[in-house]
């Protein structure tokens, strides 16, 4: 049952909702590695990767946040749950522990890598059916892929 209707028809209510719902664990998982690791980095470079990853988390709650409400707008109940996030998520495991400068870089860039491929995937699926979200997909991934470059600008 969806209490909100949608103008979209159900096949790409359909489409457009799983392309949103993964971008929301993509988004939500993405927050918590960048904390993860915003708490456990050391080194020489401590300073500038703490703040940048502080970054990070803000530009993927912020996008969450649009993405579940443009998942509500359309009459798609969005899922946020640990046990959703754990269970769909695109990014591998952050190791316990300590985490070396070097290695808090290369971690993020894993990250954010396997969340534009699939965020490039959901903009291409959500083209025809719904553009309106496609356009919160192109903005969103825009931002993770200035991250991205700013994350390998450090490793070099």
């Amino acid at each position: 049952m969806s209490v909100v209707k949608s103008t979209l028809s159900e096949a790409d209510r359909s489409v457009v909702g799983e392309a949103l719902q993964g971008a929301l664990v993509d988004l939500v998982d993405l927050s918590l590695v960048a904390k993860q690791v915003h708490w456990n980095v050391v080194g020489p470079r401590f300073r500038s990767i703490h703040l940048q990853l502080d970054d990070v988390v803000a530009t993927a709650r912020a996008h969450a946040d649009t993405v579940a409400e443009r998942s509500s707008a359309i009459g798609v109940t969005p899922d946020g749950r640990a046990v959703t996030v754990a269970n769909t998520t695109g990014i591998k495991e952050v190791p316990d522990g300590w985490i070396k400068d070097v290695d808090a870089v290369t971690t993020l860039v894993a990250a954010l890598s396997a969340v534009i491929g699939r965020m490039r995937q959901r903009i291409e699926v959500t083209d025809a059916p719904d553009p309106v979200s496609q356009d919160i997909l192109i903005g969103l991934t825009r931002d993770l892929e200035k991250h991205h470059w700013m994350f390998q600008a450090e490793s070099h």
